[in-house]
């Protein structure tokens, strides 16, 4: 058999993620939303209200989350090593998976507060709370745009753009109940917000972390169609088949594959790179940069059952 691996880090298909872009954006959004926590949760302690309070902390889940990101970032650059022969790419999966569990950590927290203020409800400034808000949403959305043209290459970018975004969603609700409460004096639209601030935050998540959780467990990227990939791999003049197909994330941007080819016996060696050079083309057009191809003729290949990738298929060789 033939073994060939090769390296190819460059290979995104749906277009490369600029890391300087990304990191100035990481750095800006995490100052701008730093200081707007600091300055909503004093006001929210100052003029008791729980969804001045509410929204800070989540703001402030969404710093710690831009700045692991950040860090992510800058470790998926770091060098391979002989103990991490994939460098630190996978930092930037366990960032995103720790970002999606901080915000739901930090939508119990909401939901318990609010329930906690309709039990007792206090007295609420909403003038001063509408103003702060109102502050909100121009830093959320100005934060929300550094993100908007890389949102769909990566996975870390796409939850910052995300949950800055549902932000300044929640900051115009916030807004809305200190006007109600300005003219009405119905305090319950304070805890009715949190509620609602912890639901958005809830729906914004929870396809971060089912994607961050595939990944961690090396599961097919969502943005992968293993179906079509085989089917690509099979096209491929001199392939008469494909099997041992497995498809993984190196980090949130790059994709790693490895598969047996069962060649045309009467292909020679040079035709055999040549098909090798056609398989990881057709691979880089479909998000997959890194690709390792073992070779064998179709006369002792498997059989069609064992070798197709299914959730519980044997390896049999």
């Amino acid at each position: 058999m033939a073994h060939d691996h090769h390296h190819d880090h460059a290979g995104h298909s749906h277009g490369p993620v600029t890391l300087t872009n990304v990191n100035r954006a990481l750095i800006i959004g995490a100052v701008l939303n730093t200081l707007y926590v600091v300055i909503e949760f004093s006001m929210g302690v100052y003029y008791n209200s729980v969804a001045l309070m509410a929204d800070a902390g989540h703001n402030l889940s969404d710093v710690a989350g831009l700045l692991l990101s950040l860090l992510a970032f800058r470790l998926a650059k770091v060098r391979n090593t002989p103990t991490f022969t994939y460098g630190y790419r996978k930092s930037t999966v366990l960032a995103s998976l720790t970002n999606a569990v901080v915000l739901l950590v930090t939508v119990g927290a909401i939901l318990w507060e609010s329930v906690q203020r309709f039990r007792e409800p206090e007295p609420v400034a909403g003038g001063p709370v509408a103003w702060v808000a109102g502050v909100g949403i121009l830093v959320n959305t100005v934060s929300a745009l550094l993100f908007f043209q890389n949102k769909d290459h990566d996975l870390n970018v796409k939850g910052a753009y995300l949950h800055l975004a549902a932000d300044a969603l929640v900051s115009l609700g916030v807004v809305i109940a200190g006007v109600v409460i300005s003219y009405t004096g119905w305090t319950w639209i304070d805890p009715i917000i949190g509620l609602v601030v912890g639901v958005v935050i809830l729906a914004s998540t929870w396809q971060l972390l089912a994607d961050s959780v595939r990944l961690s467990l090396d599961g097919v990227p969502s943005g992968i169609d293993l179906t079509g990939v085989m089917a690509d791999i099979r096209a491929v003049p001199g392939v008469t088949d494909v099997h041992h197909v497995h498809v993984w994330a190196m980090s949130t941007t790059e994709n790693a594959l490895t598969a047996h080819l069962v060649l045309d016996p009467s292909l020679s060696p040079a035709d055999e790179q040549t098909l090798k050079a056609d398989v990881r083309h057709r691979l880089e057009h479909r998000n997959v940069g890194h690709a390792t191809l073992e070779t064998e003729p179709a006369s002792i290949a498997c059989g069609t059952t064992d070798c197709e990738p299914a959730p519980a298929h044997s390896h049999k060789h």
